[in-house]
């Protein structure tokens, strides 16, 4: 329990060092809002009253403390672009890039743990080297490149989804997911392969340790200590592992929206950066951090609550 209060208070701390280095960079950034928006003709009074209006003016500090208490109490800010509260732009492209995420995560914890187990049988056989060689191919070829020839060949080829036209989740949910499942699929693959290398290094270096040459010279079968004990021993590596590829997939969201033409937050965001809409690109931020964060903070309790040695290490 001390850990854990322990973690969510780093996870809070975390999040306050990573709010403040966000809306530090924007303010920073080159490039004026109010000028954006109202083009190069616009006179300085009319700039000034703009500025005014949406805080400019004020010192740093005041701005980012009422950005922060606004965005504790539910208060995202405006949109400097669309005028609009920021909440009602992302809400929907939330659950788009939320959807496709889970949908990534799914098939790699499904496709890859099998086949890492299973990639251990050939080990040393007449096979092992094309399993390597393509194994190597699936982690080297980016998303984007994937997304371009699927997006092609399954989109206009065989007509199987339309690019650029994602169904509305709630009106059409069979349809969304299988258009975002496209997309979940190329940003899966590098990482599917990167998980199979992983699961298959930590069950041949389980299968090498004392207790499970122990256990099989004392006429236990090899395949039974393999699902009793090595991979109950390879769990806390596999968590960790797909802890981190959680917080991967949301970079490869990013590249992929654009390919597809996918409306979430990574689409939205390059668009946001380009209109200097800071209230939008600071919540997507923070929002996109809070996710990889939560997700490692995840990962580390569920280890503890697996690994007692783990949890001996956490008290002292």
């Amino acid at each position: 329990m001390r850990y854990t209060f322990k973690r969510i208070g780093l996870l809070l701390i975390t999040m306050l060092l990573v709010s403040f280095l966000t809306f530090l960079a924007f303010t920073l950034v080159s490039g004026d809002p109010a000028q954006t928006k109202l083009g190069t003709e616009a006179t300085p009074e009319r700039l000034a009253a703009l500025r005014q209006e949406w805080g400019l003016d004020q010192p740093f500090f005041a701005r980012y403390f009422r950005w922060l208490a606004g965005f504790f109490s539910g208060d995202l800010g405006v949109s400097y672009h669309y005028s609009k509260p920021v909440w009602d732009l992302i809400a929907s492209k939330v659950e788009v890039t939320l959807c496709m995420c889970l949908l990534s995560f799914l098939i790699i914890t499904v496709v890859s743990i099998p086949l890492g187990i299973w990639s251990y049988r050939w080990v040393g056989g007449p096979f092992d080297w094309l399993r390597t060689a393509f194994n190597q191919l699936c982690m080297a070829v980016p998303p984007f490149f994937t997304g371009m020839l699927v997006s092609y060949g399954f989109g206009i080829v065989l007509r199987m989804f339309v690019p650029g036209n994602v169904p509305d989740l709630h009106t059409h949910f069979g349809a969304a997911v299988k258009h975002l499942f496209f997309a979940a699929v190329c940003i899966a693959i590098p990482r599917i392969a990167m998980t199979i290398r992983m699961m298959r290094s930590t069950v041949i270096s389980e299968m090498n340790k004392s207790y499970v040459r122990t256990a099989i010279s004392r006429g236990n079968d090899r395949h039974a200590v393999l699902t009793r004990h090595v991979l109950k021993n390879s769990l806390v590596s596999t968590i960790t592992f797909l802890g981190q590829t959680m917080a991967e997939i949301i970079g490869g969201s990013i590249v992929v929206e654009q390919v597809f033409g996918i409306p979430g937050l990574g689409r939205f965001l390059v668009a946001s950066i380009g209109y200097r809409d800071y209230p939008v690109v600071q919540t997507i931020v923070v929002l996109l951090a809070f996710w990889v964060v939560l997700v490692g903070t995840i990962a580390d309790l569920l280890n503890q609550t697996i690994d007692p040695r783990l949890r001996l290490g956490g008290k002292a």
